[in-house]
């Protein structure tokens, strides 16, 4: 028997979307002119390899989206400081789809303020915005 699906993708983006805060791409690009030691935090929840083939927005934080909960949850043995600290918590994804979704299940979890890129790094990217290559991390040793 096939899955009958209740929610699809179209209602989690319609309640997401009417439930977080989203910014254009001017707005976040003056959000990162503000630069390292500012209030907001801008996450990069692409796939590893989306980043490496397309670059990132400069200074961003990379955190797949499959471990978001995990790092975001200071009781999880997977939690990354960066997500304990008072900041504003802005996501971006490719095109600003699982970015909304990503913010709304952080705001659930009660980080806050958070937001997302609406068009994701393909609106930064063609609105101007700052991109920088990925680097590989050089091995400890």
């Amino acid at each position: 028997m096939p899955q009958t699906i209740t929610r699809g993708i179209k209602s989690l983006l319609d309640e997401a979307n009417a439930q977080i805060e989203t910014i254009g791409t001017a707005d976040a690009i003056a959000l990162h002119q503000a630069g390292p030691g500012s209030d907001v935090v801008i996450v990069d929840i692409r796939d590893p390899r989306e980043i490496e083939r397309d670059g990132r927005i400069p200074g961003s934080f990379a955190c797949t989206r499959g471990m978001l909960e995990f790092w975001i949850d200071p009781e999880s043995p997977y939690a990354k400081p960066v997500f304990q600290g008072d900041k504003k918590f802005v996501f971006y994804c490719a095109g600003g789809l699982r970015s909304a979704l990503a913010a709304k299940t952080a705001q659930d979890m009660g980080l806050k303020p958070v937001a997302h890129i609406e068009g994701g790094f393909a609106a930064w990217r063609d609105a101007g915005g700052p991109v920088e290559a990925w680097v590989p991390k050089k091995p400890k040793g």
